[in-house]
């Protein structure tokens, strides 16, 4: 296939084919997050597949966030809709790693920069994000690179 704009779109046809809502419904919103991306800034560009994938990764986690907040607020329907929105997102995002897995990107991309200290933290994040590049949450790499700088 050619890009995962092409792929998102194609299953978004066959979702429609097979009368499958929460399917259709959630790669519609995907599709439209992906041309709203696309016509942000000064002139509409196609993205390429790492930016389509950082949108849906955005989406993803919109959909856990409101997911927690519905399920905190007693609504449990909707709080299983956002979840199984995110379980159609998932389908397209890189495989997440492992709190283990984690721990040694991280571990390797301080060392090749050279970070130590709390002080880095700015820095040693950029060069983890690279390193993790996208296969887990900002926030899990956060923490990860703080624990490391601080011991």
């Amino acid at each position: 296939m050619g890009t995962l704009k092409d792929t998102l779109t194609a299953d978004m046809r066959t979702a429609l084919k097979a009368r499958d809502e929460l399917t259709t419904s959630t790669l519609r919103m995907a599709l439209a997050a992906v041309g709203n991306a696309e016509v942000a800034g000064a002139s509409k560009r196609e993205l390429s597949d790492e930016e389509v994938l950082a949108v849906l990764v955005k989406e993803a986690k919109k959909r856990r966030e409101a997911a927690v907040a519905f399920a905190d607020a007693g609504r449990a329907e909707q709080a299983a809709k956002e979840t199984a929105e995110g379980d159609v997102l998932a389908r397209y995002l890189p495989k997440q790693l492992s709190d283990e897995e984690l721990a040694e990107l991280v571990a390797g991309a301080l060392a090749a920069g050279g970070f130590s200290g709390m002080g880095q933290m700015g820095p040693a994040m950029k060069a983890a994000q690279a390193a993790v590049a996208g296969r887990a949450e900002g926030g899990r790499v956060a923490a990860e690179v703080r624990r490391q700088l601080a011991g």
